[in-house]
């Protein structure tokens, strides 16, 4: 696959896995993903998904708060996509056409928003396409996959 000019969109459960070393495969692949995609500059993440971050990293996790902002301060640099309406209103189309339960759809709308070609979720079906964006399982396919360089 050719991602040489594509820009991908991270989930939360990619952050998540990328502190998270319990499941070491799963940790292994995150921090090749967003290594791979910072190095290219090609990283699209949204605020709802960094909010998700810090609270789970901080409540389910234990991580301490100042360590979790400083990440949630890094991935900022990445231009997060914001609620508005424009925005809201996109994500309605998706649970309206889609069957998307509305959180999801906030994080395919805002991937669309961030002109991202792919989506990094586990929590979608890998393939699955919303228009021009389509879901990859960063757990099943790896950086390698795509062009990097």
């Amino acid at each position: 696959m050719n991602g040489a000019d594509k820009r991908f969109f991270l989930d939360t459960n990619v952050l998540i896995y990328w502190i998270d070393a319990t499941d070491h495969a799963k940790h292994a692949a995150a921090r090749r993903w967003v290594a791979a995609i910072w190095e290219s500059g090609r990283g699209g993440i949204s605020w709802q998904v960094l909010n998700e971050f810090y609270s789970n990293a901080t409540r389910k996790l234990g991580f301490t708060g100042p360590g979790v902002r400083v990440l949630v301060e890094g991935y900022s640099r990445w231009s997060p996509v914001t609620f508005e309406l424009p925005l809201l209103r996109r994500a309605w189309y998706w649970t309206d056409h889609a069957s998307v339960a509305y959180w999801d759809a906030l994080i395919v709308a805002a991937a669309e928003t961030a002109a991202c070609k792919y989506l990094l979720s586990e929590d979608f079906q890998a393939g699955r396409k919303f228009g021009d964006l389509t879901v990859v399982n960063p757990f099943l396919a790896s950086p390698e996959d795509f062009d990097f360089e």
